[in-house]
């Protein structure tokens, strides 16, 4: 029992450790970073305002939002999510000690951008809620959810590849998920190149194919309006059975 609670502390102090890194406001502010409404008169006004568009009006954000409420996890604008300056260029991380997404207003450039973050954060937000995640303890944990974010996010679009000189490649959808989601465990975790391209090698077909809550891949806001009106109508379908 007591080597049980000693591994939690552990954890949780590894958690704040790498939150604190990452996200320098969270060692200021005690491990949680500023509410949406108590900033919205301060310097992150663009970011606030970014945030609230994206939360009102887009297909894929819609999407999880509605899958949390039903998984349990019902997001609360003041309290899960978080507009902070980071270090380097992070655009937003999910801090898992304190359940909340951090937006890097600092790193985060337009609409679009906020667009991708927020739904890239929700996933992991998503994936914490129906699953016990070990994201600090096994880094293919971590990477599981990374593929399944940057499958599911449209960070791998067509249009934000060509933006990248990325495009004309065979099986490119499938690269451009791997190269994201290695890139993403090297932001957040002090370890090689080698042993992130191994932990994404060893999960990537089961949580690629993991396509929960859309049901598909949503290459663009269209697919996921689609997936967004099927999730509502299976909701729909199990509550009159």
């Amino acid at each position: 029992m007591a080597g049980a609670a000693g591994a939690q502390q552990q954890q949780q102090q590894q958690q704040q450790r790498v939150a604190c890194q990452v996200f320098p406001e969270r060692r200021a502010q005690g491990g949680s970073g500023q509410g949406l409404l108590s900033s919205v008169f301060s310097n992150d006004q663009g970011c606030q305002r970014l945030l609230l568009k994206t939360l009102e009006t887009n297909p894929y954000v819609k999407l999880l939002l509605d899958a949390m409420k039903h998984s349990g996890c019902a997001v609360n604008k003041e309290r899960h999510f978080s507009c902070e300056d980071c270090n380097g260029n992070v655009s937003g991380g999910f801090d898992a000690s304190t359940s909340q997404i951090v937006l890097c207003q600092n790193n985060i450039r337009n609409q679009a951008h906020m667009n991708r973050v927020v739904t890239h954060e929700l996933v992991h937000a998503f994936d914490h809620c129906r699953a016990h995640v070990n994201w600090f303890t096994d880094v293919r944990h971590l990477a599981c959810s990374e593929v399944r974010a940057a499958n599911l996010s449209g960070d791998c679009s067509l249009v934000n590849e060509i933006f990248r000189l990325h495009f004309g490649l065979k099986r490119h959808h499938q690269t451009c998920v791997r190269d994201r989601a290695i890139l993403s465990i090297l932001a957040v975790r002090n370890i090689s190149k080698e042993v992130a391209q191994k932990a994404v090698d060893e999960v990537f077909e089961s949580c690629f194919n993991d396509q929960e809550p859309f049901g598909r891949i949503p290459h663009n806001k269209t697919y996921a309006r689609y997936a967004h009106r099927d999730f509502q109508n299976r909701d729909r379908y199990y509550s009159n059975i």
